[in-house]
């Protein structure tokens, strides 16, 4: 298996009222974050965006109604997972894009990567996520979601 590549796409999945979609990963429990994953070859980082959306979720939208957030950030990769990279690379940069649904809809969760999700406001989700860059962009979701 090819090595992940050190970018990645954050997606905040929300409605009109700020509810957003979290999922819980399956290395451990109660450890709750938005879609994450990493750029495939050389797709752009919305197609990214647009494919770990249907993987992790089966939600299908076209490319017009993701927002690029123009923001990334670098991280330091959680020891777990920094098997999945070359040897030697221990950050990653993150990109953050966000995509709004008309309402809180049922998913068809990843079972590889996830075990359950649920849809919280934004406030609770910034408490649940564990990702310290997962919790700063949920502060500025409401500055820049389109309909709030």
């Amino acid at each position: 298996m090819p090595y992940k590549q050190p970018v990645s796409i954050l997606l905040i999945i929300h409605t009109p009222e700020l509810d957003v979609l979290l999922l819980e990963r399956n290395e451990f429990g109660n450890a709750w974050q938005s879609v994450t994953g990493s750029r495939e070859n050389d797709e752009a980082l919305i197609e990214t965006a647009r494919r770990e959306l249907m993987e992790e979720t089966g939600i299908r939208v076209e490319l017009e109604q993701i927002r690029d957030w123009q923001q990334s950030q670098d991280f330091e990769i959680f020891e777990i997972w920094r098997h999945r990279y070359a040897p030697g690379v221990t950050h990653n940069t993150e990109h953050v894009f966000s995509v709004e649904l008309a309402q809180v809809c049922e998913i068809e969760i990843a079972a590889r990567e996830h075990q359950r999700y649920k849809w919280v406001n934004w406030r609770q989700a910034i408490e649940m996520v564990f990702s310290p860059s997962n919790a700063e962009a949920l502060r500025q979701l409401p500055e820049r979601c389109p309909s709030h």
